[in-house]
């Protein structure tokens, strides 16, 4: 090696980087559209998967896959531990989604988007072994003024003062489950709105996070990988966020602390994702509220993605026209 030449392991994710993770989005976004409204969520996944897993391996980096497909759907690509892209650019962490809302695509719903989120090496909580993680998120003006150990209640009341609007204006994002009804009638008892998600509580969070949408929180009980990656988007935006592992039985609480995880411990941004050098890219399969879905026109296929990063600071759209006889 060149005495000029960084080492890979102390080389860090640069923003050249971004454009190649977005083509890996794209590519699962669109390989995904022949399954939406089509009822098979497995084959959707499998799709998207395998498209990702090509794109990534010509990626200029040495990717560890932290959240990955394995735990959640027992794939056998994509899987936590594994290894993706050429190992010739920086050592980097890796979560990927190649579609966040399988159930969404396979109905035909909104929502659904491909997302991958990259930080450096060492700096991703590897929480795969609880699969739940209750979650509140907010703009940066929640920081300081939510937080999970307070009753709802408290906490719209408060993020409301911070913004200076009456409770009454806020909307609240909600995973649509059994679990949360409480949380739900709770949350409009005190005079707030909500907005249930069927699925894809990783586009909730961001939303609840940027300036121009009409979600001011995001909280409940959602799959700590996308915990994980909600955090590194918000990196980028300014945002807050507060979560605690949520085990469902004590066999799986025993697991977790097998794997050295703080069960009880009220987890800031830094704790799931530590310094300040993150990417998350989201390419839209269905259209939603984040991005819109892929649509075919004429002999074009057209992408939405985001692309955000938070060294910079920075939130891009990416708009792609594919030719369509390239993907046949």
């Amino acid at each position: 090696m060149n005495s000029t030449e960084t080492p890979t392991l102390f080389q860090h994710p640069d923003r050249n980087l971004a454009m190649e993770l977005v083509r890996a989005t794209e590519a699962a976004a669109i390989r995904a559209v022949p399954f939406i409204g089509r009822g098979d969520k497995n084959a959707a996944d499998k799709a998207a998967v395998d498209a990702m897993r090509a794109f990534l391996g010509t990626v200029n980096f040495d990717g560890l896959i932290v959240i990955g497909e394995g735990e959640k759907d027992k794939a056998p690509m994509l899987f936590n531990g594994e290894h993706v892209g050429n190992g010739r650019g920086p050592a980097c962490d890796i979560a990927v989604d190649p579609i966040d809302g399988t159930s969404l695509t396979a109905a035909g719903r909104q929502n659904a988007v491909s997302v991958i989120a990259v930080s450096d090496r060492g700096t991703m909580l590897d929480a795969s072994s609880i699969f739940y993680m209750d979650k509140i998120v907010t703009g940066g003006a929640g920081r300081g003024v939510v937080n999970l150990d307070q009753t709802i209640g408290d906490n719209l009341r408060e993020l409301a003062k911070a913004l200076k609007k009456p409770v009454g204006e806020l909307t609240v994002a909600v995973l649509d489950r059994p679990r949360h009804a409480g949380l739900i009638d709770a949350i409009r008892t005190a005079g707030a709105g909500t907005r249930l998600m069927l699925d894809g509580d990783v586009a909730g969070g961001i939303n609840a996070a940027r300036y121009e949408t009409r979600i001011d929180m995001c909280v409940g009980i959602g799959g700590s990988p996308e915990g994980i990656t909600t955090a590194c988007a918000l990196k980028a935006l300014d945002g807050y966020m507060q979560g605690r592992l949520a085990p469902k039985d004590d066999a799986e609480r025993a697991k977790g602390i097998a794997a050295g995880l703080d069960i009880d411990k009220l987890l800031e941004i830094d704790d799931m994702v530590s310094g300040d050098n993150t990417f998350f890219v989201a390419t839209g399969v269905t259209d939603g509220g984040l991005v819109d879905g892929v649509r075919r026109k004429g002999p074009m296929i057209r992408t939405e993605s985001i692309v955000l990063r938070s060294r910079s600071g920075t939130a891009r759209r990416v708009i792609a026209e594919h030719l369509a006889a390239k993907w046949l």
